[in-house]
Parts: structure tokens; C-alpha cells; sequence
């Protein structure tokens, strides 16, 4: 059998597979975000990282009932910052992806020093609140203990890998989002802006997610319950393993995942770059992936559940009864700022036309609407840079009921396919384990079903959608110092 593990933003999952795909055993454990102040989010590697795993492992091992277990491959939440010392232990909570906000001064710096324009033609992605580097500099300038200490710079699949195994490894991918210190047309580490962004630090090893790097070490056999000597591949982002676990391999092939952010991948066999989007290695060599993210979209659907005391199925079955455009009312989800194609830390949620007759069904499916336009515009932006749509792939938690998928393929006019598992990421490190053994894995997790637009909802949607792109250039000076005053009042 194969082993798959996945540590995500507010839950990590494992799963064990057989030889012919089928998922035998599954095994999954919540946990949150630390929010220290306004911008900042983080996760203790030790507590969530490193105990989920272990609770994981050893659960599925034990459902094993004594089958050999081939190979394992681990990917989590990234572009990740986690400072350890010399033998990988954390020195902080690590800093996340790009909803962790604070290094807004560092971004500013760096493109003034490399030039904006450079670095994207270098590093095929621009300088954003998702890149590494800025994050080291902000450690540098406001840590500098921890910095003094730091040896290692790791991320969640990269600190499994070495706490599994000893190896100091990061996988192409996520090296790649370590901007502006990977050039990605040199495919290797930018030694030069690299020695810039973090003078002396030993940068990892780099190789490609179904490369086996080490093996299963006695401690870590002991503490986990897996076997001594078991191979374990380097790892990559969830992103890019959940890709790769519903067939999203081929050119013009996008990955839409449904989570607690809504992250979209394409397949290139070229890199495109543009100031957008991220384009970045792909999980094989020879592959590129234009790579579009927002910074919220079940976290919303979550807060508006958590906010009224519902549960998500009889949200999903009130709004269900609300006709298309919510009666009047118009999302803006940047409840945590935006990502692309926008990326603007201080964009701030909106929900416009708010009146006394609106309530929870309305407001839960103008929710999922504004999400499905981020998606639109997303979308529309990787068109423009020439990576045109040829096959959406849904995923994720979100595609469960089926309304949220059918608002965003009416929203966009286009159709989403359904695998039969849409278990995650930890299901497509299963299948990275198995291809990292020689085994053929292109029959595993077929489509199942295909969410087809309706035309007349759609044109309904267009004007929407382009209140949607006016409304945050109307309301951005608002928002922007509402965000001050939020950073101003915070701790």
C-alpha cells in the first residue's frame, strides 16, 4: 500500500491506498490557526505539525491490519517560513503562506532593490505577502534572535521530511515560491538574491515530489509506528499534490480547489509569468503551473456559520432556495485581504446592498456568488496571460452538496468535472508514494460527473460580475484605511 499525508490550513488528513487507487483507510484530525495580531497567521510545527502526522500515522497503521506499507509522500500548506536550528528544531511558529500579511514593508524594499519587472522575468512570480523571501527579511529585522539561531529553512513537507528521515530536501515547487531567491528559468536556487534576502543561511537540497530523498530512521519509526527503512519522497505544497491526485497533468488542465482558500493550478509546458498571477515549477520535471489563489473562501462560508450558530448543510439548503444574485446583495470576500490577481493585503470585505428584508440565506449564497466572480476574475487573468482553460478539475470540501459548484459554472460559463475522490491532497501524495515506485497511476480517481453551466444564469451573472470589479476600485481608498485603523488598534 501506499501513504498519503496532508497537513492543510485547519486540517490534516491521511489515507492509505492500494495498488489499483482505491483508498482502503482515511484518517483526519482539525486544528486552527494562530492569529496573533492583525496579518499575522501562523502554526506551531511541533503541536500541529509534527502531532498531527504522528496521530495520523499511527491510526493508519494500525488500520493497516498488518499490510506492507511501500512508500510515503507528505505535502502541506506552502510557501511556508519555519526558522529551525541545526537539527530542524522550530525556533517559532512558522509563518504562513499568503495569508500571513506582515512582511508588507520587506515586499516594498526588495522590488525597489531588484526591480519588479526583474524579478518577474527571473522568478516568474512577483514580490506578494506569498513569497519567502520578504518573510525572511521581516524575521531578520523584527527576530533577530531567532535569526542568529537559524540553520534550516523549512516548510511543512520539508520538516516531516527531515524529522522522517535526517534529509535537508525541498522539492522544486515550493522552492520556486521562495521569491526572489529561485530562478525558476535556471531551475535552481538564485544564489546571489538569495545571499541578499538571507546572508549566510544554508539553503536546502533540491529535487522533485516523487524523488525518494531518505528513509524512515529508527527514532522516527519509534515515534510514529512506520517502519524502519520505508521510502519517503520529498514532498510538495497540498496545492500541487491534490492536482496530481485528480489528473490534473496535462496542458490547459486546472485544478479548482473548494477549501478554506480557493487555489486554482494549471499545467504549462512553458512558463508564463505574469504580474497576477504565480507561476512556478510544476510537481514533474519539464512541467510549469500558472497558479492563482484567494485568500479566503470557506474561511468566509465558516465565519458567517460560525457567526449565526448553523451547520453548512442547512446553510447550503437556504441559500439553495435563493434565486441567483442573492435579491440584490453583492460580496466582496476579501475578508483577509486578496491574493491574486489583485494582491492587496488591505482589501476588506463588503457586503453591498444590505437591507432590513435580507437575511442568512441571502447572505450565505452572495457569499458563495462573490467567491465564484474571484474565480471568474482568476480565471479571466491566466487567459490573458496566455494560459487558456481547456478542463476544470473541482476539489475539495466545498464541491460537497453541489450548489457552490454549480454558482461558479454558472458564474464563469464553464464546466467543472467531478473524480470520484475528492478527498484531497493527501490522496495525490498516495499517488505520488506509488509513481515514485514505478507504478502507473493514470487509471486512479476517474471523473465521475461534469457540472454544466446554464447559460440563462449565467448572463444573469455578467452584471454582477462587473459591479463585482468596480466595487472594490470604488471602495479600495475605504477599505484600505479601514486596514489602517485595524493594524492601528491591534496589540
Amino acid at each position: 500500500m501506499y501513504l498519503g499525508i496532508d497537513i492543510g490550513t485547519s486540517t490534516s488528513k491521511g489515507v492509505l491506498v492500494r495498488p489499483d487507487g482505491k483508498a482502503i483507510v482515511r484518517a483526519e484530525k482539525p486544528h486552527g490557526v494562530s492569529t496573533p495580531r492583525p496579518g499575522w497567521v501562523e502554526h506551531d510545527a511541533e503541536t500541529i505539525w509534527w502531532a498531527d502526522f504522528v496521530a495520523l500515522t499511527r491510526e493508519l497503521v494500525r488500520c493497516a491490519d498488518g499490510e506492507p506499507i511501500e512508500a510515503l509522500a507528505v505535502s502541506g500548506i506552502g510557501p511556508c517560513l519555519l526558522p529551525a536550528d541545526v537539527d530542524g528544531r522550530p525556533l517559532r511558529p512558522a509563518i504562513l503562506y499568503g495569508v500571513d500579511t506582515r512582511a508588507g514593508v520587506e515586499i516594498a524594499e526588495l522590488e525597489a532593490e531588484l526591480g519588479p519587472l526583474t524579478v518577474l522575468e527571473r522568478c516568474g512570480s512577483p514580490l506578494t505577502s506569498q513569497a519567502v523571501g520578504p518573510k525572511l527579511r521581516w524575521l531578520i529585522r523584527h527576530e533577530p534572535q531567532v535569526w542568529k539561531a537559524t540553520r534550516m529553512l523549512l516548510m511543512a513537507s520539508s520538516f516531516l521530511v527531515h524529522r522522517l528521515t535526517g534529509r535537508y530536501v525541498l522539492d522544486h515547487q515550493s522552492a520556486s515560491q521562495c521569491v526572489p531567491m529561485y530562478d525558476l528559468m535556471a531551475r535552481d536556487w538564485a544564489i546571489d538574491w538569495a545571499e541578499s534576502v538571507a546572508p549566510g543561511l544554508r539553503l536546502p537540497e533540491l529535487a522533485w515530489p516523487t524523488e525518494v530523498v531518505g528513509r524512515i530512521t529508527p527514532e522516527a519509526a519509534a515515534a510514529t509506528g512506520l517502519p524502519v527503512g520505508l521510502p519517503v519522497t520529498t514532498g510538495t505544497i497540498d496545492a500541487w499534490a491534490e492536482a496530481a491526485g485528480v489528473g490534473v497533468r496535462e496542458p490547459g488542465d486546472i485544478m479548482l480547489m473548494y477549501g478554506t482558500t480557493m487555489f486554482l493550478t494549471q499545467i504549462l509546458t512553458l512558463p508564463r509569468p505574469h504580474p497576477g498571477l504565480w507561476t512556478t515549477c510544476g510537481t514533474w520535471p519539464g512541467t510549469y503551473t500558472s497558479a492563482a489563489g484567494m485568500a479566503t473562501s470557506g474561511a468566509v462560508t465558516d465565519w458567517l456559520r460560525v457567526l449565526t450558530g448553523g451547520e453548512f448543510g442547512e446553510l447550503l439548503e437556504e441559500a439553495a432556495g435563493v434565486p441567483p444574485g442573492s435579491r440584490g446583495l453583492l460580496v466582496l470576500p476579501y475578508f483577509a485581504g486578496e491574493r491574486t490577481p489583485l494582491f492587496d493585503p488591505d482589501a476588506r470585505g463588503i457586503i453591498a446592498g444590505l437591507t432590513l428584508s435580507h437575511q442568512r440565506p441571502e447572505i450565505y449564497r452572495a457569499i458563495l456568488e462573490g467567491i465564484g466572480y474571484g474565480v471568474r476574475h482568476n480565471l479571466e487573468v491566466m487567459s490573458d496571460a496566455g494560459a487558456h482553460a481547456k478542463r476544470l478539475v473541482a476539489v475539495g470540501g466545498g464541491t460537497k452538496g453541489g450548489l457552490w459548484t454549480r454558482i461558479v459554472s454558472d458564474i464563469t460559463g464553464l464546466p467543472q468535472q467531478l473524480p470520484t475522490d475528492t478527498i484531497g491532497a493527501s490522496l495525490g501524495n498516495a499517488y505520488l508514494a506509488a509513481e515514485s515506485q514505478g507504478r502507473d497511476t493514470s487509471s486512479w480517481n476517474p471523473v465521475i460527473a461534469t457540472v454544466e453551466p446554464d447559460p440563462a444564469r449565467t448572463r444573469h451573472y455578467d452584471s454582477f460580475y462587473r459591479h463585482y470589479r468596480t466595487l472594490y476600485e470604488n471602495t479600495r481608498a475605504t477599505a484600505h484605511f479601514l486596514a489602517r485603523e485595524q493594524h492601528r488598534a491591534a496589540p
